[in-house]
């Protein structure tokens, strides 16, 4: 399959940066909540089916396949006008409430440490994964309610001539907490370290084989991994560092290993404040981390100074200051930023991804403005930071 011209110069433009060149411009992307994408469709008066990644011609984007435990579809136990409440294949029962954000994970089949030991894993490498449409959790139960999604291969191929496409995989915990629960997860991780830690390494080598037959599905098509991860909330980790350097880490170092072993550069997206970590991510040689959430007191500028070249950053615009702050301030916010970029190394998008309460008119300014300012080499006038230079 043939890539466009502008495909490439967008890949040009996202490697260069991910390895810390300075390439023709800064790399813009985002994640969306689905009521950002009605708002900014009705607000500009958009049809439906408007592609927010094709509209802004924007440089990446993140797929998602079938990663659940368990392939089969949503088993229906409730639904209405208001609400639906599903069985997935993590054999978690989730109510969605569509008025709602985001749904509420209401029970788990595992609620007994012992029950570990015999919980099984559908094959990783299994084509329904990748090669047929269904249903699947991590996909389908979030901010909206979708069944019945495309395969996963189809949605490759219909980004891959268009711009740069990144796959994705959950690393230990992020899966965990959807099997489990996060009270489970934090309780066992005291009573039963060791006992937890075992199904964890277990779940890691279901993980990493994902991630193999995912870049294998691809035939080639992905230029980039995202590895979901949170792991911290916005004071700090949401257990201890120790225990995860001792049972998590390796499964995303593994990770890691395999995706630079193909030629694929990782993204890790972990929400809070995960900065007790960063040494590790970079003794890895992890490619960049997202999404630096500013409410979690992280600035992407602080941490250039503090961490240089040795891990590229991906993020921390503030979506609160995207929503509301004066138009005057959200451009020294975003010129600030700026200073981030240079060397490379820096991937303009959202502290998490943009939400509802962000107008088109904002959204377009944000982008509008990096793509006038982020030509390289930057020239930022009164927001230069020459210690950043």
């Amino acid at each position: 399959m043939e890539r466009t011209r502008g495909c490439l110069e967008k890949l040009d433009r996202m490697l260069k940066t991910l390895h810390h060149q300075e390439a023709d411009r800064v790399p813009v992307s985002d994640f969306y909540w689905g009521g950002f994408l009605s708002r900014w469709k009705e607000e500009l008066g958009l049809p439906d089916d408007t592609d927010i990644y094709d509209y802004y011609d924007l440089d990446w984007q993140c797929t998602t396949p079938n990663m659940d435990p368990h392939i089969k579809n949503f088993e229906i136990i409730k639904e209405n006008d208001e609400e639906v409440l599903v069985r997935t294949g993590y054999e978690a029962v989730i109510r969605k409430k569509f008025a709602d954000p985001m749904p509420a994970f209401l029970s788990f089949s595992i609620e007994e440490i012992e029950q570990l030991d015999d919980f099984s894993f559908d094959d990783p490498w299994d084509d329904r994964r990748y090669f047929s449409a269904g249903d699947n959790q991590i996909a389908g139960v979030g901010d909206g309610f979708t069944r019945d999604i495309p395969a996963w291969i189809d949605t490759v191929r219909s980004i891959y001539p268009k711009r740069p496409v990144f796959g994705s995989i959950c690393e230990g915990h992020e899966q965990l907490w959807r099997i489990i629960g996060s009270e489970n997860v934090m309780m066992w991780i005291g009573l039963y370290p060791e006992q937890l830690g075992k199904f964890i390494e277990r779940l890691g080598d279901f993980l990493v084989e994902m991630t193999k037959a995912q870049i294998h599905a691809a035939g080639g098509m992905l230029d980039g991994m995202v590895i979901w991860g949170d792991v911290a909330y916005v004071n700090g980790m949401l257990f201890s560092p120790v225990y995860w350097r001792r049972w998590f880490k390796p499964i995303v170092k593994r990770m890691i290993e395999v995706c630079h072993g193909a030629n694929i550069p990782v993204i890790y997206h972990g929400c809070g404040n995960a900065s007790s970590l960063y040494e590790d991510f970079i003794g890895m040689e992890l490619d960049a981390y997202n999404p630096l959430e500013a409410k979690a007191g992280l600035d992407v500028v602080e941490l250039r100074k503090q961490y240089g070249h040795r891990m590229g950053f991906c993020g921390n615009m503030d979506a609160l200051a995207w929503a509301e702050a004066p138009m005057d301030e959200l451009e020294r916010y975003i010129m600030r930023k700026l200073n981030a970029a240079k060397g490379g190394g820096y991937i303009f998008q959202s502290d998490h991804s943009v939400p509802s309460n962000v107008t088109a008119e904002r959204y377009e300014f944000a982008v509008n403005l990096v793509r006038k300012y982020g030509v390289y080499p930057l020239k930022l006038g009164v927001h230069d930071i020459p210690e950043l230079g």
